[in-house]
């Protein structure tokens, strides 16, 4: 990370301006059902509406519109476990700049047929995201492609922060704003834009408790490895990334850990409360929420549907273990 600072407030608000000719703000919406089964006042950022169906489009528009003559010449590559990679593709093709996206081998399919879709070359290495990481840097030393780091960028992280600038424009007065964590750049730009915006509002970090790199580096302040096994990819990391670490250390309020059972359980909960497909790690957010419910009661809370890139085998694992979606009862037990 020599050399990386974390992107300014100014830096965020030039993101919104470079990224407007290409999105349209998203909805904050309210579900009278997610008030019931939270105790309160909850208002949901659907970042699902985005044209890739999640939110880090915004970080790869803001980045690629930035890149260097010489860099678009070049093209870039990067690793992803899907959505990130579905940004980049996006804005390469927008922006005219070829793009290798290095997946794991058995990557969500649906997410990596729209990635190749949008003219994005794919290559499937490795069984984890440690795997395609490693090809994407070979990719970028043999070739001289530009290599896009899913966090350590400064303008990734400044992009997807634009998305916590609308949501404490409309709706400034939140005690919590819940957003899950995979490497943690939406985290990270949802702490810049608050620290500025509405510093009274705690933002709140989830993370997969099988997959808990990031959460375990933000208590110890140690870069260290972990065990990566869990299935929602979106979360699926096994090291943490220095630049995000550091801005999640110094302005995170708390950092919490979900299983793979609570995680399924509110993949249903969206669909049956918020009549929303939201993907695993979308609902990690909204099953950190309802583990804290007790502190929530009476709040006000903002959760970041981070996308609705579900798999149609999660789909099926979550409803087959959760059960039939009923008004009546919360699903597994509690």
């Amino acid at each position: 990370m020599d050399g990386l600072a974390p992107p300014s407030f100014d830096d965020l608000l030039a993101a919104r301006e470079r990224i407007a000719p290409y999105l349209s703000p998203t909805p904050l919406h309210r579900h009278a059902a997610l008030d019931e089964l939270l105790g309160a006042a909850v208002y949901v950022k659907h970042e699902n509406h985005q044209p890739v169906g999640a939110f880090k489009v915004r970080g790869g528009l803001n980045l690629m519109a930035q890149l260097s003559p010489a860099e678009r010449e070049a093209g870039v590559v990067t690793a992803s476990t899907g959505n990130h990679g579905l940004s980049i593709a996006f804005a390469a093709r927008r922006l005219g700049v070829a793009a290798t996206i290095c997946v794991p081998c058995g990557a969500n399919p649906g997410k990596v047929n729209a990635i190749r879709a949008l003219g994005a070359r794919t290559v499937e290495e490795g069984v984890k995201f440690e795997g395609a990481f490693a090809a994407a840097e070979r990719l970028a030393r043999e070739r001289g492609m530009r290599f896009i780091h899913s966090a350590n960028e400064p303008q990734l992280i400044a992009g997807v922060g634009t998305l916590a600038l609308e949501v404490f424009t409309e709706q400034p007065d939140l005690d919590y704003l819940l957003t899950a964590v995979g490497l943690g750049s939406g985290a990270s730009g949802a702490c810049l834009a608050a620290r500025e915006l509405s510093p009274r509002t705690r933002v709140i970090g989830v993370q997969a408790a099988a997959s808990p790199a990031v959460h375990d580096a933000w208590r110890s302040g140690r870069l260290e490895s972990r065990p990566n096994e869990t299935f929602a990819e979106g979360l699926a990391t096994g090291r943490p990334a220095e630049l995000t670490l550091a801005i999640l250390r110094e302005q995170l309020a708390e950092f919490r850990l979900v299983s793979e059972a609570e995680i399924l359980r509110a993949i249903v909960w969206w669909i049956e409360r918020a009549h929303t497909l939201a993907e695993s790690a979308a609902a990690a957010t909204l099953a950190g929420a309802y583990g804290m419910r007790d502190r929530l009661a009476g709040c006000h809370i903002g959760l970041v549907c981070t996308g609705g890139n579900l798999a149609l085998d999660q789909l099926r694992r979550a409803l087959g273990e959760a059960g039939e979606p009923s008004s009546g009862s919360p699903g597994l037990a509690d």
